[in-house]
């Protein structure tokens, strides 16, 4: 049998939100959360959603969430394309995720999808570059890692265009 490599990543999250009287009512302390991780330069300020009363210039999990999902799938597309000499001189990614609530059972993301605008060096590479986004789709770690769909609306553009 072949051997399954696992891969472990240690992240802190601390809560910073006691306000003084800790958890002792729902409204009585914030949502905020510094997120680091060992050999990483900066914090991560974190708290809730601000419909759950978190601080809304704070990073949640659920934007965590779709961010991971988005950099997987950046990363996964950019070493794709390098092998298949594909030129990427840009990308940017405006990747939306949706969440459903259900009365009494919590909820869940329904769906994320991913927006990325890449230019490429050259026309000839405008139809590679967009195949390119279902293997890297196939090989993100992350999206092969949640319940819900995860789809792709890639732009791709030539650079001097």
């Amino acid at each position: 049998m072949p051997r399954t490599r696992e891969h472990t990543y240690d992240v802190t999250v601390t809560w910073t939100g006691n306000t003084g009287a800790g958890t002792a009512g729902y409204r009585d302390y914030a949502r905020d959360v510094d997120t680091s991780a060992p050999g990483k330069a900066t914090r991560l300020p974190g708290s809730a959603d601000p419909f759950f009363l978190g601080d809304a210039e704070r990073w949640n999990p659920e934007d965590l969430l779709v961010a991971a999902l988005a950099q997987c799938h950046m990363l996964s597309y950019l070493a794709a394309c390098s092998l298949k000499k594909v030129v990427v001189t840009a990308y940017e990614d405006t990747a939306r995720g949706t969440m459903a609530e259900a009365a009494g059972v919590g909820g869940g993301f329904t769906e994320v999808v991913l927006r990325p605008v890449v230019t490429v060096a050259d026309a000839s590479m405008v139809e590679a570059a967009t195949a390119l986004h279902e293997d890297a789709h196939r090989k993100c770690f992350i999206a092969n890692s949640v319940n819900f769909p995860v789809r792709h609306e890639p732009e791709i553009r030539v650079a001097g265009d």
